[in-house]
């Protein structure tokens, strides 16, 4: 009944930003949390950060703290990934999911978007 769709990805030098979008349809999320999630081929699935459902706590892995930010707009359902100063080894498939909000487990989340690449080169 949850849809999510990842926006946003594409190629980016080393050291550029993208942003990341993420709109949900479908059942309200307006009080679940949120996360972004990151996937490289051939590697496990990684925790970037997420966001409760008020917006008010976010979490980030430490790999990116001081880099991205997470932020949310519930009149527009809709998650964002503001990602600065990009590394190469960040070259993924990202995921917006709806879960837990505070999790870097992606057990504790249960909606998944189809994702969206993101490469950023050396």
């Amino acid at each position: 009944q949850v849809r999510l769709v990842e926006s946003g990805g594409g190629l980016v030098q080393a050291g550029g930003s993208l942003r990341l979008s993420c709109a949900a349809s479908g059942r309200t999320f307006s009080r679940y949390g949120m996360g972004w999630f990151r996937q490289a081929p051939g590697k496990e699935r990684e925790f970037v950060a997420a966001i409760n459902w008020s917006g008010g706590s976010t979490y980030y892995a430490d790999s990116v703290k001081g880099r991205f930010t997470i932020s949310r707009d519930n009149a527009k359902n809709t998650v964002y990934l503001q990602m600065n100063s990009l590394k190469p080894e960040e070259t993924a498939v990202y995921y917006c999911a709806i879960g837990d909000g505070s999790s870097w487990d992606a057990g504790e989340y249960n909606y998944w978007g189809q994702g969206t690449q993101v490469t950023v080169s050396s």
